[in-house]
C-alpha cells in the first residue's frame, strides 16, 4: 500500500513535469490514465540507481541535456559534461549514449543521469577485464610525476619509471603526449588506483620478434635495425628482439672519434652481420662493410712520389695524420716536415683541420699505411751545400748553441754546423765549449765534412792553424834529451811543455823519488826540467818522458866525452889531476875560511910538487 502511494506521488509529480516534454508522444498513444500510470510504474521499478542504461538525446537546454532512457522515463544530464575545452557542446539531439542512473529527483520525479560516471564505470570494467584476461589497454602519457608518469586511460593511472621501456630512457619528456599500449599490473576501484606497465608489453613483443630473428639470421646477411643505444665504443642496434653491436672500428673505413657523430637514436640503418653466436645470441655488425675497402686500390690511386691533397685530422708527438679520402689516411712524420727546421712537435707547423698538399713517400697496402712528406715539395737545401761549401772552405757565423760535445754555428737559415769539442783547439784541453765561447759570438771555422743523407755539417776551428804534431817525428826522436816548462803536476806524473801545443808526460815511475817525498817537492808549475824521450805516439798525440833515463843519458855522455879526450892524446895524467885539483881549489877559494889555502896555491914550486 505504501509503495503504491509513493508510486502515485511519483506519477503525479512526474506526469506534471513529463507532460512538458512528452505531451506529443502521449497524445499519439492515446493512453488511458490507468494504462499510463501502470506503464510508468513498471518503468520506475525496472530502473535501479547506479545502473548503466542506453539513452538518446531528445532535447538540449542551456543547463541540461534531456535523455530518453526508455521505459517511458526521461532523465537529465548537466550541460557541463558535454562541453569541450573551448566551451563548445559536443553532442546533438538524436545522439545515442550510455548513461548512469545516479538517483531520483524527489522534487519533480525526474531521473538524474551522468555520462561521465557511465564512462568511468565502463573504463573500470575494461581495466578489470584487462587485468583478469592479461590483455592490454590504451592510454596517453599526460605528464611526469614523482617516480614515473601519469597516464590517461579514461581514468588517471600511474606508470612507474621502471616500467616505461626495456632499457632506461634518456629523454623521458619525448614520450609525453604519445599513445601507448599498457598492461594493468594492479588496480583498486575503491581507492581509484591503477598501476600500468609498458615494459611488459614490449617484452612480449620482443620475445616474439627475437624468435623470428634468430631463426632467420645468417652471417653475411644485410639486415635493417633501429639504433637503440650509442656508447663510446660503438652502437647497439635492435634487429628485432635481439641487439647487435656495431663496433666503432666497423662504422667507417675512415677515422670515427664519436659514434654519435654518425648515428642518432631511433634511426633506421642497414648493417651487415659479421658474426653470430647462437648460444650466447651475440651478433657483431658492420656498417663500413657495405662499401668497398678503399685500400684495395690504394697503390694504383696513389703511386710513389705523386702529390695528394688532404685534411689534418690528428696530431701526435711523432707526426700528423692526413685524411686523403674516407678510409685513407697518411702520416707526415716530423722528420718529413722541413729540410732545415728541427720540428719537435707537428703543431709548430700544422693545426687540426688544415688542408694541405703532400708527396707520397711510401705505400704499404697490407699494413694500411701511407707515408707522406711536405718538405719534398721544395728543393732540398742540403743537396747544394757541397757545391756552396767544399771541404776546407772557411766560413764565418755566430754561435747558436753550446752543448757538452761541441758548439753549433749558424751557416744558413735553418742549417747549423757542428764544431766538435775535439776540433776546437790543438793544444788546449777543453772540458766544455763554454770555457772558450758564448752564444752570439762571431766565429770562423773550416768545413770538414757535409753528410746530406744524415743532414750533418761538420766544422773545425783548430784546423785554421797548422797542427803542431805535424812532422813531430822529424823534430823529436826516441832517446833524445829535451827540456821544457812544467805545466801540470798530478798524482801520476808531471806534464812538460816542449813547445807550443806539444806536451810530454813524465810518469811517476820515471822519476826518482826519495822515501816520503812527493811530486810537488820535486817540481812545480813553471819550473824548467830536462828529460829523455822514451816514446812518441803521433796518432794518440802522446810523448813519454823520463828523468831517470835523462840521468843515465848524462852519465853516458860524460863517459863518452872522457873517452874521446883519452883517444885524442892531448891530456896527461898530470893534466887531469891538475884540472881536478884546480877545480877543488876554485871551490875552496870561494870560501873565506880557505883564504890561506888560496894563497899557498899561488906558490909555483909547491904547485909543481903537487902536480908531480
Amino acid at each position: 500500500m505504501e509503495a503504491g502511494r509513493n508510486t502515485d506521488v511519483r506519477y503525479q509529480k512526474g506526469s506534471e513535469r513529463l507532460s512538458k516534454y512528452t505531451k506529443e508522444v502521449l497524445a499519439e498513444n492515446v493512453m488511458e490514465k490507468e494504462d499510463f500510470s501502470k506503464a510508468f510504474a513498471e518503468s520506475l521499478n525496472a530502473l535501479q540507481e547506479g545502473e548503466i542504461v542506453k539513452g538518446q538525446v531528445i532535447k538540449i537546454t542551456p543547463e541540461f541535456v534531456i535523455v530518453d532512457v526508455g521505459y517511458k522515463s526521461e532523465g537529465q544530464i548537466h550541460i557541463q559534461e558535454f562541453l569541450d575545452d573551448q566551451g563548445n557542446i559536443t553532442i546533438k539531439v538524436g545522439d545515442k549514449l550510455d548513461v548512469l542512473l545516479e538517483r531520483w529527483e524527489d522534487e519533480d520525479g525526474l531521473v538524474i543521469l551522468s555520462k561521465e560516471k557511465a564512462d568511468q564505470a565502463r573504463i573500470w570494467d575494461d581495466v578489470s577485464q584487462a587485468y583478469e584476461k592479461d590483455s592490454s589497454i590504451e592510454g596517453v602519457i599526460k605528464c611526469r610525476v614523482k617516480g614515473g608518469f601519469s597516464v590517461d586511460v579514461g581514468l588517471s593511472a600511474f606508470l612507474p619509471g621502471s616500467q616505461v621501456d626495456l632499457h632506461p630512457v634518456k629523454n623521458l619528456d619525448r614520450m609525453i603526449g604519445k599513445t601507448y599500449k599498457f598492461k594493468v599490473l594492479k588496480y583498486n576501484r575503491k581507492r581509484g588506483n591503477i598501476v600500468l606497465s609498458r615494459r611488459s608489453i614490449l617484452e612480449k613483443e620482443r620475445e616474439v620478434l627475437r624468435k623470428e630473428t634468430l631463426s632467420g639470421i645468417e652471417i653475411g646477411q644485410i639486415v635493417e635495425g633501429i639504433v637503440k643505444n650509442i656508447t663510446d665504443y660503438g652502437v647497439f642496434i635492435d634487429l628485432g628482439g635481439i641487439d647487435g653491436l656495431l663496433h666503432i672500428t666497423d662504422i667507417s673505413w675512415g677515422r670515427v672519434n664519436d659514434p654519435g657523430d654518425v648515428f642518432k637514436l631511433g634511426e633506421k640503418v642497414k648493417v651487415k652481420v659479421l658474426s653470430f653466436d647462437r648460444q650466447t645470441e651475440r651478433v657483431s655488425l658492420g656498417f663500413k662493410q657495405l662499401k668497398p675497402d678503399p685500400w684495395d686500390e690504394v697503390k694504383d690511386k696513389y703511386p710513389l712520389n705523386s702529390k695528394v691533397r688532404g685534411k689534418v685530422i690528428s696530431l701526435t708527438n711523432y707526426g700528423a695524420f692526413v685524411e686523403i679520402e674516407e678510409g685513407i689516411e697518411g702520416l707526415i712524420h716530423v722528420s718529413e716536415m722541413s729540410w732545415t727546421k728541427k720540428i719537435k712537435h707537428p703543431s709548430q707547423l700544422l693545426a687540426m683541420g688544415d688542408v694541405l698538399e703532400a708527396q707520397v713517400l711510401n705505400v704499404d697496402g697490407e699494413r694500411r699505411r701511407i707515408s707522406l712528406g711536405i718538405k719534398h715539395l721544395e728543393p732540398n737545401p742540403w743537396s747544394v751545400l757541397e757545391e756552396k761549401y767544399p771541404v776546407w772552405t772557411i766560413i764565418e757565423g755566430r754561435v747558436k748553441n753550446l752543448t757538452d760535445f761541441g758548439l753549433f754555428i749558424g751557416v744558413e737559415e735553418g742549417i747549423d754546423g757542428l764544431v766538435h769539442i775535439s776540433d776546437i783547439s790543438w793544444t788546449q784541453r777543453i772540458k766544455h765549449p763554454g770555457e772558450v765561447f758564448k752564444k752570439g759570438d762571431l766565429v770562423k771555422a773550416i768545413v770538414l765534412n757535409i753528410d746530406k743523407e744524415q743532414e750533418r755539417f761538420s766544422l773545425g776551428i783548430k784546423q785554421l792553424e797548422p797542427d803542431p804534431w805535424e812532422g813531430i817525428n822529424k823534430r823529436y826522436r826516441k832517446g833524445q834529451a829535451v827540456s821544457g816548462t812544467v805545466t801540470s803536476v798530478t798524482s801520476f806524473g808531471i806534464f812538460l811543455e816542449l813547445e807550443k801545443g806539444i806536451e810530454g808526460l813524465i810518469h811517476v815511475s820515471e822519476i826518482e823519488i826519495k822515501k816520503g817525498e812527493e811530486l810537488p817537492a820535486i817540481a812545480k808549475v813553471g819550473d824548467q826540467l830536462s828529460a829523455v824521450i822514451t816514446n812518441i805516439d803521433r796518432k794518440e798525440r802522446k810523448i813519454g818522458l823520463s828523468i831517470k833515463e835523462y840521468k843515465k843519458h848524462m852519465e853516458k855522455t860524460e863517459v863518452e866525452e872522457y873517452l874521446a879526450q883519452q883517444e885524442s892524446g892531448t891530456s896527461t895524467l898530470g893534466d887531469i889531476m891538475n884540472e881536478q885539483k884546480g877545480s877543488e881549489r876554485g871551490v875552496q877559494a870561494a870560501s873565506p875560511e880557505n883564504e890561506k889555502t888560496s894563497e899557498r896555491s899561488e906558490d909555483p914550486v909547491k904547485e909543481g910538487e903537487e902536480e908531480i
